[in-house]
């Protein structure tokens, strides 16, 4: 028991020391709701459904997957930079890296792009590890310059061939589009490739992976990208941030086609959150936000191999039912 205590003190110093770092920046920290009316259309993210006791056939509600969308309206209602650090609930994910219930940071910055919002997170994490006595060197990439570099390939160019041809060795089974194929080639190919002792900063995804961001041209050659960021902690994701899509249209766009996604492979169609939508049309101001998994950086901080040994609970993931 004495390590759960030593983990649930080592949370505790992590949250005072985010909150410690907002507060000396002017932002606000908030709380928004657990439960909402509407679901997450990714389709990489599967939502829990609740239903109130007794009324089986009342509407349902679900279980947020990250505080996005309702803290997005407090911004489109003028509120300002803002934050919340809190629990939030993905059905299907366990692992060494991954619980159905964990801590999520997430924050916004009203009039910054997604590569100043990306020095932020460099900074709190630097903080963080300093905190422990740990510091790194960060590298900053671009999605394609990291393809290019890690295995030769331009993800931006390449046939569907070729990256089947890369993915081989992998032995992946089953329907993959273009963007399943360049994930798993992130994932299998060039995350195992990248140095333990480094933050690693890539932005400039592609198009198709745009979800919430802005599409513009991009630094190399002017093809179009998405206004995106990702940051690793060594081997391990860590945050993932935008410049933020103001176009209700546009968003809604993308929201109907993740549902098409989703029908295909038989899975769940959660409702479109039709309240975020009218704040878009209300008017989100130019702004960039990230969600970096407190969990996560924790274990970073710790040296943990599995997200077991930190989450306050003390709960594994062969608990959850």
């Amino acid at each position: 028991m004495s390590d759960r205590f030593a983990a649930l003190r080592r949370r505790a110093a992590l949250n005072r020391l985010i909150r410690d770092f907002f507060a000396a920046r002017g932002v606000l920290e908030v709380e928004t709701p657990i439960l909402s009316r509407a679901g997450n259309t990714d389709p990489a993210i599967d939502s829990f459904v609740a239903r109130p006791a007794g009324q089986p056939e009342g509407r349902p509600h679900w279980l947020r997957t990250s505080p996005e969308y309702p803290l997005k309206r407090l911004l489109a209602a003028g509120l300002g930079d803002c934050y919340e650090l809190g629990r939030v609930f993905r059905a299907g994910e366990s692992g060494g890296r991954h619980h159905p219930e964990f801590t999520m940071l997430e924050w916004y910055r009203v009039g910054w792009d997604h590569l100043r919002l990306a020095d932020e997170v460099v900074a709190l994490v630097g903080l963080a590890l300093g905190s422990v006595g740990r510091a790194m060197p960060v590298l900053r990439i671009s999605y394609r310059a990291l393809f290019r570099e890690s295995i030769g390939l331009d993800p931006f160019t390449a046939g569907d061939a070729e990256l089947d041809a890369r993915l081989a060795p992998f032995d992946v089974r089953g329907a993959l589009d273009r963007d399943d194929r360049l994930n798993l080639l992130l994932t299998h190919a060039i995350e195992p490739r990248l140095p333990e002792d480094r933050i690693t900063v890539v932005h400039g995804f592609p198009p198709s992976q745009a979800a919430l961001a802005r599409i513009g041209p991009g630094d190399d050659d002017g093809l179009p990208e998405a206004k995106r960021f990702e940051v690793w902690i060594g081997r391990m994701e860590l945050a993932n941030g935008y410049h933020e899509l103001t176009d209700a249209a546009e968003q809604r766009t993308r929201f109907e086609r993740d549902l098409e996604r989703r029908r295909a492979q038989g899975r769940a169609q959660p409702p479109i959150d039709e309240a975020l939508l009218a704040a878009l049309d209300a008017g989100l101001p130019d702004c960039a936000g990230v969600a970096l998994g407190v969990d996560r950086l924790l274990m970073a901080m710790f040296g943990s191999a599995r997200i077991d040994a930190v989450l306050a609970a003390g709960l594994a993931p062969d608990d959850w039912c």
